[in-house]
């Protein structure tokens, strides 16, 4: 028995029912997959606080946990371990609150792009590729300065051709 968790899609919504993040590590169908965010999301939101963190949908294991007002849903095979699941979870939750300081619902929702890349520095197919928080910060910081000097060699060339065409706005 293997000892990896094989995670086939997480997804991350509000308390109003709004989808924030999807991220899918199987094909599937665009039809199902909003069938699938809608069944889980109302499943989901009419469960009591205090119930377990863990449920049956179809051939899977449903994990989700809530931090503040998001919810964190993760589907996996049945035979894979649920506390490895919510570990996986809360690591993805450590970073992005690394990352932002203090994430939150908003964080999400205007840099969904960099929530996307902090997942793919942690998970690769479904799988656990890195564990240690420092180094997936190091890559997300890697990534950061390198897009920081492309926006801003971008920028340069931007006002070097407006200089050229004499749209600088300035005086000559």
């Amino acid at each position: 028995s293997s000892v990896t968790t094989m995670i086939q899609y997480m997804l991350l919504f509000s308390r109003q029912g709004k989808l924030r993040l999807q991220k899918w590590y199987n094909p599937i169908g665009m039809k199902e997959k909003r069938r699938t965010t809608r069944e889980l999301i109302t499943m989901i939101l009419s469960r009591k606080p205090k119930m377990c963190s863990f449920l049956e949908y179809r051939d899977q294991k449903i994990v989700y946990k809530r931090y503040a007002s998001l919810f964190f849903c993760v589907a996996i095979d049945n035979n894979d371990n649920e506390l490895l699941t919510l570990e996986i979870v809360h690591r993805y939750v450590e970073l992005l609150d690394k990352y932002f300081g203090s994430v939150c619902e908003l964080d999400i929702i205007f840099n969904f792009e960099k929530a996307y890349f902090v997942l793919d520095e942690l998970l690769i197919a479904g799988e656990v590729q890195e564990t240690s928080k420092k180094s997936v910060l190091k890559a997300i910081a890697a990534q950061d300065m390198l897009q920081d000097e492309t926006e801003s060699k971008t920028g340069l060339d931007e006002m070097a051709d407006k200089k050229k065409l004499g749209l600088s706005g300035g005086l000559p």
